[in-house]
Parts: structure tokens; C-alpha cells; sequence
């Protein structure tokens, strides 16, 4: 009866808004009796006190009083612990839940939110369609954020969310972006006109704050604004508040020779980016350095090597580290200079660089911009991709290697053999363009470009790489509309290495796609013999056939702008002599260029790794480096047999 009295007395006391009296009644009262309405009267009063941790515990102990209501009451001591940042505990209890979140948005919200922020957005991936389906804002944009940064988009992304996206918030430029990046994937170019201009409308009436969600590499696909780059900041990985201070305060055992980390998910040898840096990786000067791959590459990529790596570097394998634990096994063993070779690319574990893994961090490579959000110190380039204007656009200092920043393996990768033209569908007595960019990067403005020379060269046809039925059908339909027979227009699928540098020197001349260029594509090209036409770049991806033509003493094919770029394509159709000396310049400087020149690169290199460390070591914040210029070599820098 007292228990009932002293019940009805911490009620009242509710009920009249005198939380604390009610609390003290309660808290008698649960010395003579725990009860399920106990406990929620309780959490109730110690909510109207502010104390949600505190709520939620009562809440959680009624649930275990109460089978029938036990969902009900779970459910509300999970919201308490979120709203109070008792994530851990919240999340357990969610995973007590996971039935009825699949069905309420806010559980599923709440879920979610601790997983993304734990990077853990294959099981966030989950709960995407009840978040997308809500009628709240907040949980349709969790939605989107865990859609776009789970998209395959090699496996054509996911369409169907994007449209859905688009039409739950018409007017959220934040969706207009994610519904973007999947019009550019499979070349729906009328979509992209109609929301591209929506978003350059934004931007030029100063509404720019959305564009921090967008994410730094689908950005640089349709944007060559640095400013704007800069801003890109939606990537997975995370800022740590502090986490260059701590670095660098950590303390570091400097060795005799200098020990450089590079870490990549890339380490198998048919990767584009081995094709790229695997002979620098042999030719490093073991001397000198001492070379530690940490290496997260998929095991099912694995099992496709052939190549010795141990040719390469020390193969440390995190794939199946925590970042923490990777860290641990990088400053094990003394790690100088850490080096991030994936960047905003997928699969790449910035997170390990925010949790100080060296006491130099570097990227190079693997992104070509501004690594937003990570702790790096420095960016390798050269002073094509990173002019002196581009500084204030960049987190980390220039590191400018002389001639070019783009390493290449000439020893590892095949020579092309010209095959004929039949074997690939092409017309014999054609003039062949040909562009072998991935399809996200035609643009709209490309086609347009592009069929506007096709219609300044008679007998001319246009080569793309195939990659999937609707991009090519995207393609086609707008070359059509521009007043060019589809009969032009030939499309050829990926093929092994091998074979794709051997159909590369049946085209006559290339042509690189703005604002993201050929990058691999283009020294691909350069290495079979095929002279690319681009033009002159306003942020790193725009600028690095650049790069690659000075490099093998081309600069004649950099035009100014779009207008210049049509006017010198037409112009070497026109004129077969200048273009055939081209493609003469090309094979003679095959084993003597810098672009092709891969221990050349590695000593400018290893000096801007030297630089970088008598900074370091002698107490000196970052700053710009520009690496001298070795001596030029008297001939050829290897042979081949």
C-alpha cells in the first residue's frame, strides 16, 4: 500500500512539473519495489531533468521487466543513449532491434549515423532504402550519403536510387549532384545538360554551401574550378581534430637510410597504377632507402599476380588491420616517409594518415588534386599540375618533380605491334580519332567538340572505348543529334594489356577528354606511338596530358582552348606529313623521353624525399620543393631485346 501511495505521490509530482520531488519519491520507492511502470516513470522524470544517459538505463532496466513491451522500451532507451553520445551502447541495443529499424526510419537513422561515421558503410548499406523512403530530410540525405559511397559505379552504379533520390528532394542540389555522377556514368547527356546547368545557375548566383557534400573525385569530373575543389570535402574518410600537432609532436628515430612506406590497395601487377609505378619501385636505390609496401589489396586480385613482389619493397599486409593496428605496424618499423598512392579513390585508407602513421606524409599519384581531410604534408607533382597559382587550392605543400610527375614502366610493359584495321571493324581507308578515356569523362561539350571536327574531315570516323549498352547507345544518340551518321561512331571493348596497346596504333591521332584527361590512357597512348591532341587545364586532372606531351617533347598538341583544340585536330588531318613526323618523334623517343625514363624519375624522386626529410630533421615546417634536374643522359636509358 505504501508502495502504491509513495507510486501515486512521485505521479503527481509529475504531473505538476515538480521533476525533482518526483525523482526523490522514485528513488524510495525502487528500495521497495522495481517495477516496469516504476522504471518508466522514472526515465520519464530524469528526461524533464535532462538526464537522458540516466533515462535511458531506466528505460533499458524496464525492458527487461517487460517482455511484451520490451521493443517499445529498447526503442527508447537507444534514442536517449544517441541524443546523450553514448554511441556504443546505442548501437548494441540496435543491433537488439535491427527487426523493427528495418521498418522505422528513426531507428534506422540512428543506426546508420554511427555506423558512417565508423566507416562502416557496407553495413550501413542496410538500412539505404528506409532512409531514402522517409519523409525526413536529415534521414533521406544519411540515405544518399550512404548510397553514393556505396555505389559500384565500375558496375554501373545504382540508377535506380539516384532517380529516386532526385524526386523525394527535387530541390536539394546535394541529390542533383549524386543524381549527376550517375548521368556521367552511363553518358545520359540530355540529363546532364538539363541538371548541370540547374547547378552552375547556383553557383553563379553564390550558392555554393551544398558543394562541400560533393565528393573530390566525382568533383574534378565536372568541375575545374580549384576553389570549388577545395570546397569538395563529402569524402569517407574524416578530418581528426588535432592530428597533425599530434603527429609531428610524436617522437622518431631517424635511421641512416631513409625508410619509405607507400600504402595501396594496388600491389598486383595488372593494376593501371603498377603499369605506371612498378619499375620505380624496383629501381629505388636500396642503398639509400629502405621500401615497405602496406599493402590492403583485395586477396582475389592476388591470386591474378605473376610478378615478384618482393621485387618491389618489404610486402606488409593490412588488409585486415583495423586502421589503429595498421598504424602500429607502420611506426614499428620506423617509417620516415608515408606515402599515399590511392587518394579519394576507391578503396584507399586515408584514415590511417589522420591517425599519424609517419612523421612525413605524402601523396602522390593516386589522386590528381588536393587530398581534403587528410593529415598530408606534402603533394608530388611537377609545374604543369601544380603551378605556382594552384598553391592556395591545396592543403599540402608542392613537392615538383622537374620534368614530369607521372612515373612509367617501360620495362614490364609490352611494345605495341600494329595489327590491322579489319580486326578491330575499323574502315581501312578511314581517318581514325580515337579516345580511350573512360565514358564518365565525355562530357556533352566533348561530342559536341568532337563532331564538330568529324565534320571539318571528310572520311573521318570517331573510336571510343565500349562499356556498357546504354552509355554506348548515350553516345551515339548524341553524336546523331549532331549531325553525325552513327555509321562514324565505332565503339571497341576492353581488352587485355597486351592487346589494348597493340589496337592503339591503328588510330591516326588521339583525342583527350577535358575536364578530367586521359591520365594512364594518355602515356598508354604516347607509349604506342599515337600523338593525343588536348588542351591546356585549369585544375591537376585537366592538366596532365600537359604533362605527359612536354615530356616527350610535344607541346605543339596542347592547344589553348576548345575552339584551338577543334582547329588543330582538323589541321593534322589536313596535314598527314606533320602528323606522321609526330608519330616518327614518338617511336624515336620511346627509350629516352623522361616520361618513359623510370629510374630517371625515381632519383628526382628519392632527392624530393631527401628534401623533405632535411626539413624534418631539422625542426622546419613543410614548405614547396622543387627538385633540381638531374644531368641529361647521353642516350638510350635501357634497351629491350
Amino acid at each position: 500500500m505504501n508502495s502504491q501511495i509513495s507510486y501515486a505521490a512521485a505521479s503527481a509530482d509529475f504531473r505538476a512539473g515538480r521533476y525533482t520531488q518526483s525523482l526523490s519519491t522514485l528513488n524510495r520507492l525502487l528500495d521497495i519495489e522495481r517495477d516496469v511502470r516504476t522504471y518508466t516513470l522514472l526515465a520519464k522524470t530524469l528526461i524533464k531533468l535532462g538526464l537522458n544517459a540516466e533515462a535511458a538505463s531506466a528505460y533499458e532496466l524496464a525492458a527487461g521487466l517487460d517482455g511484451g513491451q520490451a521493443d517499445d522500451h529498447l526503442t527508447q532507451s537507444m534514442k536517449l543513449y544517441f541524443a546523450a553520445g553514448q554511441k556504443d551502447k546505442a548501437l548494441s541495443l540496435g543491433n537488439r532491434l535491427l527487426k523493427r529499424a528495418r521498418k522505422d526510419p528513426n531507428l534506422a537513422f540512428i543506426i546508420a549515423s554511427i555506423l558512417v561515421e565508423r566507416n562502416q558503410l557496407t553495413l550501413a548499406e542496410s538500412f539505404k532504402t528506409q532512409l531514402i523512403e522517409s519523409d525526413n530530410n536529415d534521414h533521406i540525405r544519411l540515405g544518399a550519403h550512404i548510397a553514393i559511397r556505396t555505389w559500384d559505379l565500375f558496375d554501373g552504379g545504382d540508377a535506380h536510387t539516384a532517380k529516386v533520390l532526385l524526386k523525394r528532394v527535387p530541390n536539394d542540389n546535394r541529390m542533383r549532384l549524386a543524381y549527376l555522377l550517375l548521368c556521367r556514368e552511363h553518358n545520359k547527356f540530355d540529363a546532364q545538360t538539363k541538371h548541370q546547368a540547374i547547378i552552375d545557375a547556383a553557383i553563379a548566383a553564390g550558392d555554393i554551401e551544398f558543394l562541400r557534400d560533393d565528393v573530390p573525385f566525382f568533383n574534378i569530373h565536372w568541375c575545374d574550378d580549384e576553389r570549388i575543389n577545395h570546397m569538395a570535402r563529402g569524402a569517407i574518410v574524416r578530418p581528426v581534430a588535432g592530428a597533425r600537432e599530434t603527429r609531428r609532436a610524436l617522437p622518431h628515430t631517424w635511421s641512416d637510410k631513409i625508410r619509405i612506406g607507400y600504402v595501396s590497395a594496388d600491389f598486383f601487377d595488372m593494376h593501371a597504377t603498377m603499369k605506371l609505378i612498378r619499375r620505380v619501385l624496383e629501381v629505388h636505390d636500396r642503398d639509400r632507402f629502405e621500401i615497405v609496401l602496406f599493402c590492403h589489396t583485395d586477396l582475389n586480385l592476388l591470386l591474378t599476380n605473376e610478378a615478384d613482389r618482393s621485387l618491389w619493397g618489404e610486402v606488409v599486409t593490412i588488409r585486415d588491420m583495423s586502421s589503429q593496428e595498421a598504424v602500429e605496424a607502420i611506426r614499428s618499423r620506423g617509417i620516415d616517409i608515408l606515402v599515399d598512392i590511392k587518394g579519394h579513390t576507391k578503396g584507399n585508407r586515408l584514415d590511417i594518415f589522420n591517425l599519424g602513421g609517419a612523421p612525413i606524409q605524402v601523396t602522390w599519384l593516386g589522386f590528381p588534386g588536393s587530398v581534403g581531410n587528410a593529415d598530408l604534408d606534402y603533394a608530388i607533382g611537377d609545374r604543369f599540375v601544380l603551378p605556382d597559382s594552384s598553391a592556395p587550392f591545396y592543403d599540402e605543400k608542392f613537392c615538383r618533380l622537374p620534368e614530369v610527375y607521372q612515373p612509367n614502366d617501360p620495362l614490364n610493359r609490352p611494345l605495341p605491334q600494329r595489327a590491322d584495321r579489319s580486326k578491330y571493324g575499323l574502315p581501312d581507308d578511314a581517318f581514325v580519332f580515337a579516345s580511350f578515356n573512360a565514358n564518365r569523362k565525355i562530357s556533352p561539350a566533348m561530342i559536341e567538340a568532337w563532331a564538330t571536327i568529324l565534320k571539318r574531315t571528310p572520311g573521318s570516323v570517331i573510336w571510343l572505348l565500349a562499356t556498357r549498352p546504354e552509355s554506348n547507345a548515350g553516345i551515339e544518340k548524341k553524336f546523331v543529334e549532331c549531325g553525325i551518321n552513327a555509321k562514324r561512331v565505332f565503339f571497341s571493348p576492353k581488352m587485355e594489356y597486351d592487346y589494348h596497346i597493340s589496337r592503339i596504333p591503328t588510330a591516326d591521332l588521339g583525342l583527350d577528354t577535358y575536364p578530367v584527361n586521359g591520365h594512364t590512357t594518355t602515356s598508354e597512348q604516347l607509349w604506342a606511338g599515337l600523338p593525343v591532341v588536348t588542351m591546356k587545364g585549369k585544375h591537376f586532372a585537366s592538366r596532365v596530358s600537359e604533362s605527359l606531351l612536354h615530356s616527350v617533347g610535344l607541346d605543339d598538341l596542347v592547344a589553348d582552348d576548345l575552339e584551338a583544340y577543334i582547329a588543330l585536330a582538323v589541321s593534322l588531318y589536313n596535314d598527314r606529313a606533320r602528323l606522321d613526323g609526330m608519330r616518327q618523334q614518338l617511336d624515336d623517343v620511346r627509350f629516352t623521353s623522361p616520361l618513359f625514363d623510370a629510374e630517371r624519375l625515381c632519383r628526382h624522386l628519392e632527392t624530393g624525399y631527401e628534401m623533405m626529410m632535411e626539413r624534418a630533421k631539422a625542426g622546419l615546417e613543410p614548405d614547396h620543393i622543387d627538385v633540381p634536374a638531374l644531368p641529361p643522359r647521353d642516350g638510350p636509358f635501357m634497351s629491350r631485346a
